[in-house]
């Protein structure tokens, strides 16, 4: 029997609201997997801005409001594996790498922290000042990655989508999800 994953997209406020447009059509094709997703109000904002509009309704999956603190997830008992924060601002990344769990985006991080599971954190924001790579290594200090939202350009992508999917397919490489993708130095 194959494993079933429970996984929390968490969409921050920075641009790239593509990344995680493209993270959730790519999990949307996958069996076995239940994707939560909680968004901030920026989030909304600038995917509507990047990508046009934006409704719940358009997606398989189940939406949280941010301040939702009975959420599954909000709790280590409901064995969520992994959360993906993508992308994500450096506020966000500040708040949650200093334990403050004042939503359910943060809460959330706070848990999967504690319970030892998968975090993936995809920063959007450039350059890093030193407050920033500070926050990034205690994030990582207490287990998370930090997948910086940097393309690459080996596969020679002739699309946006195409580089968007570079680092996408990163991230789904790290949370050990199927990826059909370019491989290094593989014909």
């Amino acid at each position: 029997m194959e494993n079933h994953r429970k996984i929390v997209l968490a969409i921050g406020g920075s641009s790239g609201s593509i990344y995680a447009q493209r993270f959730m059509l790519k999990v949307a094709k996958l069996k076995n997997v239940t994707l939560a997703i909680v968004m901030t109000e920026n989030a909304k904002i600038n995917w509507e801005l990047e990508l046009n509009s934006f409704s719940k309704e358009d997606w398989p999956f189940d939406f949280y409001a941010k301040n939702d603190f009975f959420a599954p997830f909000a709790s280590g008992s409901a064995k969520y594996d992994t959360m993906v924060v993508c992308p994500c601002s450096m506020g966000l990344l500040a708040r949650m790498a200093n334990g403050i769990s004042d939503d359910l985006i943060t809460r959330s991080a706070d848990v999967i922290l504690k319970e030892r599971r998968k975090l993936v954190v995809v920063p959007r924001e450039t350059p890093y000042n030193l407050i920033h790579i500070n926050n990034m290594k205690t994030l990582t200090e207490a287990g998370a990655i930090i997948c910086p939202a940097t393309p690459s350009f080996y596969s020679k992508p002739d699309t946006l989508e195409k580089i968007v999917d570079t680092v996408v397919d990163r991230v789904l490489d790290l949370i050990d999800l199927p990826v059909s993708t370019y491989r290094w130095n593989e014909k």
